[in-house]
């Protein structure tokens, strides 16, 4: 290396360099290589998981496109099931057929009266429906008790015990009625002014039976087209013996239930329709089983005598205004939870409501501490129920309700 001239010295080192510089090249593209490799392993995965997942929705859409490309199917319903392993279905197109169904079918299932649906082509039968129901009438079925119980009903001591005795007893002990050799009661007609607290007895009842609990408002029933009201009346009875015991509350009944009379008008016949089949329902030919009905009326001069005969209506309760005992019962329930002050006196104030109802007595209450909210106090005032009687009760409301009365709205 020292005979060396420097020119090949030069020469040499240059050529080091240039090595390392090659090696340091060589690195970095090998670890490029490297790190393009891992990225297309990757790549690849996530193009497999992405086929897998479009081979997966291919066959979902071929399997819907042979759905929709499959001939649709005939219902019918079973009218004769025959001993040779056929049945006899008249069809929804209008002819009945002697067919044979799918051996993969339960044959226990298959009943006269039973809906089913036909293949277009061989008319077998292919599945087995279920029972056609209304949403309407479904949609009646209460799911969720009512919290109003007996205790919170004020001066209704005598309803709330006739009640129980024609609503509540037959379900909880109907080995009391057959023992004495009678049918319990099937009706309860609940009739008297507006607010005296119909309805919240029907609440204490859906509170403390664990029967099936239907409630309907009477003007339901009325409908546009003919039959409509009818049929619903019908699938709220069906519904009823389906889910048996059963208790049905018609509201307003007078809605549908009023004297029939000779009218020129198709609605008027129409909503007489609907009356004939409640008649028919609650005692027709056919017995309605254990559903016992509740109805609600503050109108039960303008009712048809019909309905009010026994067999369809066996007890009348009346729930009338409250007498001054009543309405301190009440005022005890609705003041129980508020604030009052020292000079509150609860007798006072009903002596003073006279000719209240239990809304009108419940609406004092609310006003009362609505004018101690007015003026920010904590407490509510002997004054406040004072001038909640005069804005509630007093001589220019009664004046107002008088120019009303005897004023039915159909």
């Amino acid at each position: 290396m020292e005979n060396m001239s420097p020119n090949v010295l030069k020469k040499i080192e240059d050529l080091k360099k240039e090595i390392k510089i090659l090696k340091e090249d060589n690195t970095k593209t090998k670890r490029n290589l490297m790190w393009k490799v891992r990225k297309l392993e990757k790549d690849k995965v996530l193009i497999e998981n992405e086929k897998m997942r479009l081979d997966r929705e291919v066959k979902s859409l071929r399997g819907e496109i042979e759905r929709f490309r499959s001939p649709p199917l005939v219902i019918a319903t079973v009218t004769e099931v025959l001993d040779d392993g056929r049945v006899v279905v008249k069809s929804s197109t209008g002819p009945n057929f002697v067919i044979g169904y799918s051996r993969f079918l339960d044959e226990k299932s298959l009943e006269p009266g039973v809906r089913v649906a036909l293949n277009q082509q061989t008319f077998s039968i292919v599945h087995v429906l279920p029972s056609e129901k209304d949403p309407l009438v479904t949609g009646m079925e209460v799911d969720e008790k009512p919290d109003v119980e007996y205790a919170q009903i004020g001066g209704l001591e005598e309803q709330v015990v006739e009640i129980k005795e024609t609503v509540e007893l037959p379900l909880k002990k109907p080995e009391l009625f057959t023992n004495i050799g009678i049918e319990p009661p099937k009706g309860v007609l609940l009739y008297g002014p507006p607010g005296t607290g119909k309805t919240l007895l029907a609440k204490a009842v859906a509170h403390e039976t664990n029967a099936t609990f239907i409630k309907i408002v009477a003007s339901e029933f009325v409908k546009k087209y003919i039959g409509e009201g009818a049929r619903l009346v019908r699938g709220v009875f069906e519904l009823a013996k389906e889910k048996s015991p059963s208790i049905i509350f018609i509201d307003e009944i007078d809605a549908i239930a009023a004297k029939r009379l000779k009218s020129s008008t198709s609605g008027d016949r129409e909503v007489q329709r609907t009356l004939m089949q409640l008649l028919a329902e609650m005692d027709g030919f056919e017995g309605r089983g254990d559903v016992g009905i509740v109805a609600a009326t503050n109108r039960p001069d303008i009712l048809d005598p019909a309905l009010l005969r026994p067999g369809r209506f066996d007890r009348f309760i009346e729930v009338p205004i409250p007498n001054e005992d009543g309405r301190m019962e009440i005022l005890k329930i609705h003041t129980k939870n508020m604030s009052l002050d020292e000079d509150v006196d609860v007798r006072l104030v009903a002596s003073l409501s006279e000719g209240a109802s239990g809304a009108d007595l419940k609406a004092i209450c609310t006003e009362s501490g609505m004018f101690a909210i007015r003026e920010e106090r904590t407490t509510v005032t002997m004054n406040d129920f004072m001038d909640a009687i005069d804005k509630i009760v007093g001589m220019e409301h009664d004046e107002e309700m008088k120019k009303e009365a005897g004023v039915m709205f159909g």
